[in-house]
């Protein structure tokens, strides 16, 4: 891939709309060619602040005369009344409905950013061979290893018994944030498992989305944020988040 086609496509993989195959070829170029990464990183900052913008519009007094002075004039004064109080009552609607749609467009957009962020991560540590930097089956040896690097005690519940093996642990970014990456293997599947802090405000129990050809679970856990991505088929990786929660809700 050359910086042409990357210029390209930048936009689509921050924005979360490209397939596994060509998220891979960008991420790829953008590592090794610092035009492409900076485009890549101010498309991603662009998508942040959008998220974080309120949006809203007061429409000016003009309008509402201009409006007016267009309504037929009404027979009698009790009738012009009804009708601007409809008219004044119809506006205020419309504006509630208008501010709860953008408010749930701007969480459904930042949580598939984090989401594509998390993917992004995941993939990262697949194709650099940095999947781990404590390698580790037992869970007393991961858990302290995040000890002094984090600002949190992530869960690393032993999970071996019902057929997903803890492998190790490493140090991420998601958000510009540092994150615990948990990382277990079912067969040949990597699971990679984020935990981090303020990172949106996710279901209380794992729920499932698929977005670049990965499964991607999200919830909150114990005042943390999770994310949980594999190529595993979607009913594994529903039991495994859900075999995640119960184990450190049993711990809790």
């Amino acid at each position: 891939m050359n910086c042409d086609d990357a210029s390209v496509l930048v936009h689509a993989l921050a924005d979360g709309e490209l397939d596994a195959g060509h998220a891979r070829e960008v991420e790829a170029h953008a590592a090794s060619c610092r035009a492409c990464a900076a485009e890549l990183a101010a498309a991603r900052e662009m998508k942040n602040l959008l998220a974080r913008t309120e949006l809203g519009f007061s429409a000016p007094a003009s309008l509402r005369a201009r409006i007016e002075g267009a309504i037929p004039k009404p027979q009698t004064a009790t009738d012009r009344r009804a009708l601007l109080k409809g008219f004044a009552l119809g506006s205020a609607m419309s504006a509630l409905a208008a501010s709860g749609i953008g408010f749930v467009v701007l969480r459904d957009v930042r949580g598939d950013r984090l989401a594509g962020e998390a993917i992004s991560a995941h993939l990262r540590s697949l194709q650099g061979e940095h999947l781990t930097d404590v390698l580790s089956t037992d869970q007393h040896t991961v858990k302290p290893w995040f000890n002094g690097k984090l600002d949190l005690a992530p869960p690393v519940p032993d999970l071996a018994a019902q057929g997903f093996t803890l492998i190790g642990g490493r140090l991420d970014f998601i958000d510009g944030r540092p994150v615990a990456a948990l990382v277990y293997r079912r067969r040949a599947h990597v699971i990679n498992v984020f935990v981090g802090q303020a990172l949106g405000a996710g279901p209380a129990s794992p729920q499932l989305q698929v977005m670049q050809g990965f499964n991607v679970l999200r919830w909150r856990e114990a005042g943390l944020s999770v994310f949980a991505v594999s190529d595993l088929n979607k009913e594994e990786l529903e039991e495994f988040g859900a075999k995640f929660a119960a184990a450190e809700n049993a711990a809790g």
